[in-house]
């Protein structure tokens, strides 16, 4: 099984767009975005999700950065 939130690669201008179970919850400039699109959707612990590969899949690029690709 795949890990249901994805945040992918960095855009060219900045970002990473962030789906949750295949639905687009926005486009994160940090994991403050990414945590708050995640407690949106109900999870509330969302910080300690973000290094676990069970729940998070980062795409492209390295974790935690949002820089322009």
């Amino acid at each position: 099984m795949s890990a249901p939130i994805v945040i992918h690669r960095p855009s060219a201008t900045a970002g990473r767009r962030v789906t949750i179970r295949g639905q687009i919850a926005g486009l994160a400039y940090d994991d403050q975005d990414v945590i708050e699109f995640l407690r949106r959707v109900g999870l509330p612990d969302a910080e300690q999700l973000l290094d676990d590969p069970s729940w998070v899949q980062w795409r492209g690029g390295r974790a935690h950065r949002y820089e322009a690709a």
